[in-house]
């Protein structure tokens, strides 16, 4: 279809607006079709993509602001593509969570997730820069709103520290992308991978970026809006937050950070290394301290997501000492990790949300038993929590392993350390679970709870699917990236160190 990822990213937001305007009667089955209809579109992107080039497909070019030779740019290659399809996924999703439990303005609630979608897979299509840049920012609106609005006592707060963490990380962004187009001359992104830029200049850039996708990861220090943010979203928001948005940060070192920038990136590795590390081992001690369970989930995330960046600058110890495959197998690891991550996180936010319904309470003291009461959704949550903790079989297990083993060919203390993740993610979330759902039955609560509904067990079931699925044929998503892996390699390998 030649306008594919244009039909991807409008009609979400079109759809959503249309929402909002039919009203709150109807706003279930119109955000329904638009999701449904969105993800059909995201299919073809898969099965028609030439896994075999790294170029850019479904490409689209359209003359926007010509004086500052600002345009409409869209495509895909290996790494964005998938991101793609994960959020039209996890939008269905999203609007299955949320068909019974939204009572207050469900029409502005179900128009603005769609809306965000739209903005969302414009981040990952977008090959202009600016274009780029006021997706990345716009996401942030519909997200403001649906914790301000649907949020928890203190949405205020978490809404205020989310928006000023993000937009203020993004404005050095934008400073980068301005002077890189008053050193090339476009906005156009496969542009700015082509300059000669030395290495001071390398640095200063590659700083501004980091603060910007530091930020959205989020990296250590700059995580601590993202707990507060979970605790006080309501479940969808959540399950977004932690599947999509997190993901663009690491999406946006891998197309901005490392093929513009690469020397820079290359001389600043050690840092970015011991920063995941931090955030893998430091992050998870605090995830075993936490007595509410989003926060803890929301802990995990951030120590999860330290294995994207370390996975994608350990390529750069590698390309020093010219192992191109140990390098590709980092930053596949990374990506893997990313989409990974996005089922499991939005699975177990979900699990959160199902129990938050009928309980109201997401503090773990306030459970124990539930399996007793809730045989089927008990299943479902110690499958996720064991895919959390990395169980092998599920896709939790791959990335992990991947960029452990990358990280084993670069250095072995590196890989020692990341490797703790296994032992504390184990115990963080097992000791949730052991908590929450076995054991006797803990109060009257828990003894009244009816088990999930076949709206909660779809929802849970098709996530269990891709987790299982990635787990067991992780070439379902190794081979689409692999030859965009590879060039992207051959890039950094080229740069003066």
């Amino acid at each position: 279809m030649t306008h594919l990822l244009s039909l991807l990213i409008w009609l979400p937001i079109i759809g959503g607006i249309a929402i909002i305007a039919v009203g709150d009667s109807r706003s279930r089955v119109f955000a329904s079709v638009v999701s449904g209809l969105t993800l059909l579109l995201s299919l073809p992107l898969y099965f028609s993509f030439d896994r075999t080039t790294a170029d850019m497909q479904f490409t689209e070019l359209y003359a926007w602001l010509p004086m500052f030779d600002v345009n409409y740019s869209l495509g895909v290659d290996g790494i964005s593509m998938p991101l793609i399809v994960l959020t039209a996924m996890i939008n269905v999703i999203v609007v299955i969570s949320a068909w019974e439990v939204i009572k207050d303005r469900p029409a502005l609630y179900m128009g603005a997730f769609q809306i965000m979608t739209g903005l969302m897979i414009g981040v990952f299509s977008a090959l202009d820069a600016i274009l780029f840049y006021i997706f990345f920012e716009a996401t942030l609106i519909p997200m403001f709103l649906i914790i301000g609005i649907w949020g928890g006592p203190n949405r205020v707060y978490a809404t205020i520290k989310f928006f000023l963490y993000t937009f203020l990380g993004s404005v050095f962004m934008l400073i980068a992308l301005i002077y890189l187009y008053r050193v090339g001359g476009s906005f156009n992104i496969l542009d700015m991978h082509v300059l000669a830029l030395t290495q001071k200049p390398q640095v200063w850039v590659f700083l501004a970026f980091l603060v910007a996708f530091a930020v959205k990861i989020p990296m250590f220090p700059v995580h601590t809006w993202l707990p507060d943010a979970h605790v006080e979203a309501p479940t969808a928001g959540s399950a977004v937050l932690a599947a999509i948005m997190l993901k663009m940060g690491g999406y946006g070192f891998l197309r901005f950070s490392l093929p513009i920038t690469p020397d820079a990136a290359a001389q600043l590795d050690m840092l970015m290394i011991v920063l995941s590390l931090i955030a893998i081992v430091y992050i998870g001690f605090v995830a075993l301290a936490q007595n509410d369970m989003k926060k803890l989930i929301a802990y995990s995330s951030i120590s999860h997501m330290g294995f994207v960046t370390l996975g994608i600058f350990i390529a750069f110890r590698l390309v020093v000492s010219s192992d191109a495959d140990g390098a590709a197998l980092g930053i596949e690891g990374a990506i893997m990790q990313m989409i990974s991550h996005g089922f499991i996180s939005a699975a177990m936010f979900l699990c959160v949300g199902v129990m938050y319904d009928r309980v109201h309470s997401r503090e773990i003291s306030a459970y124990g038993g539930v399996i007793n009461t809730m045989p089927i959704f008990g299943a479902f949550m110690v499958f996720f929590a064991m895919a959390n903790a990395g169980l092998p079989g599920t896709s939790g297990f791959v990335g992990e392993f991947m960029v452990i083993l990358a990280s084993f060919k670069a250095n072995f203390w590196i890989a020692a350390l990341a490797s703790l993740t296994l032992i504390l993610g184990a115990g963080y979330t097992l000791w949730m679970v052991k908590r929450v759902i076995f054991g006797e039955v803990a109060n009257e609560q828990v003894a009244a709870l009816s088990d999930i509904n076949k709206r909660e067990f779809w929802m849970l079931a098709s996530l269990a699917a891709f987790v299982l699925l990635l787990g067991l044929w992780p070439n379902l998503l190794a081979d689409v990236m692999h030859a965009s892996v590879e060039n992207l390699v051959q890039h950094i390998s080229i740069s003066k160190y």
